[in-house]
């Protein structure tokens, strides 16, 4: 689903142009960066059409994002 451990994950969905919208099966990746540096991020699918979902996260990783309620 969208849990990492107690954490949801979200992003925005291209094709339903929705703001936090939770990805389904979530995992964390590293991109390159400027300056050969790593930047975190997080990919999935939208949980209501499937698409592909991105999130560019900061420094910390999944570590930055708020833990669930």
């Amino acid at each position: 689903m969208a849990n990492q451990g107690d954490v949801v994950v979200t992003g925005y969905c291209v094709k339903c142009k929705a703001k936090d919208r939770k990805m389904m099966n979530a995992q964390e990746v590293e991109m390159p960066g400027k300056g050969g540096k790593v930047r975190k991020a997080m990919t999935g699918t939208c949980e209501v059409c499937g698409t592909k979902m991105f999130r560019i996260m900061g420094a910390d990783g999944i570590a930055g994002i708020k833990k669930a309620a």
